[in-house]
């Protein structure tokens, strides 16, 4: 998948197939977004996502918005969908005031050589967000691409939104967090040396330190998937800042991996939330969390 980042000056080859949005959740209905473009790959249109870096939450706002996926996540769910080229439009003064027709006209059509765009029926772009869907519909016949508009999709009789998703995993609903995004909540990186007193009380563990800008759900136990080196695991997963062991600690994502014994500090593991167990609790001893712990891990392998 090529990456199109930090630059308005791009251009690419071939005709292409463009889902414009902000992608912050990658829940359901985005993904009926881009099962649309996908679909167009048959006809030989590249599958292009337009979306923009700040997201305009953070732009508009001026704060930082704790992500559902973070950058690097987007991009591997990206590219393991078949897209073929991200765009991360830079969203600037200069170019948050660009006028929608512009927009269209010169970037869609001229950089990206749309022949289809699909877009949300809320979809807001250009210059105080006056370029619409019915801008999109009146420009579709001059500029020669064909126009997907897609509903919202809803489940319960509510719409799937960021939103929503964020309501629920604040909540600690993983059920329906997975139900809303058509997969997995998770959380990705680089594991860790903690301060081994997993090993300490015979409960060895893998520890993952969260991008400080991930949405993490209440802190506590989770039973959990962990996907390393190619290959699915059952796991329970502590987040948290562990207050038995020390007040200080910073937030981490500690997983007991059932039936598992290797060393794989440095490697990347991906983190599936499944199902809320109980809440992260102080204990009195280290005998006591150990005797929690084996309780905990029963809990969450049933």
């Amino acid at each position: 998948m090529q990456i199109i980042l930090g630059t308005t000056e791009f251009q690419i080859d071939g005709k292409s197939a463009v889902a414009i949005g902000k992608f912050d959740g990658i829940h359901l209905g985005h993904r009926k977004l881009l099962n649309y473009i996908l679909e167009q790959k048959v006809d030989d249109l590249m599958a292009v996502v337009f979306t923009f870096d700040p997201s305009p939450e953070e732009f508009f706002l001026g704060k930082a918005v704790r992500q559902l996926f973070t950058r690097e996540e987007k991009r591997k769910a990206f590219e393991e969908m078949g897209i073929d080229v991200l765009i991360e439009f830079p969203l600037t003064a200069e170019t948050a005031a660009t006028p929608p027709e512009d927009f269209v006209k010169k970037i869609l059509v001229e950089k990206l050589h749309a022949g289809y765009i699909a877009a949300g029926t809320d979809v807001s772009f250009g210059d105080k967000g006056r370029g619409d869907q019915h801008l999109l519909r009146s420009l579709s016949k001059e500029c020669g691409y064909e126009l997907e508009l897609i509903e919202k999709v809803r489940i319960d009789g509510d719409e799937v939104s960021s939103t929503r998703v964020r309501n629920e995993v604040a909540d600690g609903n993983m059920a329906m967090v997975k139900r809303l995004l058509g997969g997995e909540y998770s959380v990705g990186g680089e594991i860790e040396h903690g301060n081994h007193i997993g090993h300490t009380i015979g409960v060895p563990t893998v520890n993952v330190i969260p991008p400080e800008n991930k949405l993490l759900p209440p802190f506590g136990v989770y039973a959990s998937k962990v996907y390393l080196d190619g290959k699915e695991y059952r796991g329970m997963t502590n987040i948290g800042r562990k207050p038995t062991i020390s007040e200080k600690e910073k937030v981490g994502v500690e997983t007991y991996i059932y039936d598992f014994d290797k060393d794989v500090y440095g490697e990347y593991a991906r983190i599936a939330l499944e199902r809320f167990v109980r809440p992260e609790m102080k204990f009195d001893s280290l005998e006591a969390l150990k005797e929690q712990i084996q309780s905990d891990i029963e809990a969450a392998r049933q």
